[in-house]
């Protein structure tokens, strides 16, 4: 058995082995992507299941608070884990893989974005909201680990944290976040 010691250095190592093989260009693409949204004042919704959610909700905070500039548009920011009441009427009468489909079809325009964040890429609730956006003309961006599971496929952009334990993938997703968010709010194409 390890002692914590042990797991303290090899955790960190292991993180930062990870970081050295993300892909920065997917990271750029995502950039891009909500600059795009930005500039057309089309509106971005963020969505996750599970620990996922908590980094949705994160994401939310930072894109809409931190990324203000001075005479910039300013990013619209939606986040689609937030709303406890909704999620449960719609877990509870749709199925729980519809509680983001459903607001989804509800609220997102032709241009809009939909952020969804599953460790595995396989979260049938962000599978099936993705799908939904795709067909109603948003630009879908995925954050996963692993092998992307099946959000890979579905999404038009989709960062995959390259490794296999969900810890140090959620830690990436949560550092993606403050990359775009400082990108956002402080650089420039």
């Amino acid at each position: 058995m390890k002692t914590y010691q042990d797991i303290i250095v090899d955790y960190i190592d292991d993180l930062k082995t990870v970081l050295d093989q993300l892909s920065k260009q997917d990271v750029l693409a995502i950039i891009n992507a909500l600059a795009q949204a930005r500039q057309d004042e089309k509106t971005i919704y963020i969505c996750g299941n599970g620990g996922s959610a908590s980094t949705a909700s994160h994401m939310v905070c930072d894109l809409s608070k931190n990324t203000r500039k001075d005479g910039a548009k300013r990013l619209k920011v939606i986040g689609l884990s937030d709303n406890i009441g909704s999620m449960t009427a719609y877990a509870n009468d749709e199925g729980y893989e519809r509680i983001f489909a459903e607001p989804i079809i509800s609220l997102i325009q032709p241009g809009d974005v939909l952020l969804a964040i599953s460790g595995s890429g396989n979260s049938p609730n962000v599978l099936r909201g993705v799908e939904a956006a795709k067909r109603l003309g948003a630009t879908t961006i995925g954050l996963t680990g692993f092998q992307g599971g099946r959000l890979i496929d579905l999404v038009d952009i989709c960062l995959v944290v390259p490794y296999d334990s969900l810890e140090q993938i959620e830690d990436v997703h949560l550092i993606i976040n403050h990359i775009l968010t400082v990108s956002l709010g402080q650089g420039k194409a």
